[in-house]
């Protein structure tokens, strides 16, 4: 089943999230190349692509796994998650309906 992984961020954690950057990467393209991965991506805290010092408010990824508790200690196991880049981090059953 998919599962969204949504993820707000701590203020003041941009150096962390870039210093971890590259471990979380190979893990999501890890999810990847197992076909598992829907979506990843970061929501910036302001109204742009880039949003350079004003870092980002979270992340969202969707991605398949045997149950929400697998999914649960994926994201345990994620470096943002251990670099305390975030504040708070939800897992919810995701049914994608859209597009087909």
């Amino acid at each position: 089943m998919l599962y969204a992984i949504i993820c707000d961020e701590l203020p003041g954690a941009l150096e962390r999230r870039i210093a971890n950057r590259p471990a979380h990467v190979e893990r999501l393209k890890a999810l990847q190349s197992e076909g598992r991965l829907l979506l990843a991506g970061p929501h910036p805290a302001i109204d742009s692509e880039d949003p350079g010092p004003a870092g980002f408010s979270g992340s969202l990824i969707v991605a398949e796994f045997a149950s929400r508790e697998d999914a649960i200690a994926w994201a345990a196991g994620d470096p943002y998650a251990i670099a305390n880049v975030f504040a708070k981090v939800t897992v919810k059953p995701f049914k994608k309906t859209l597009p087909a």
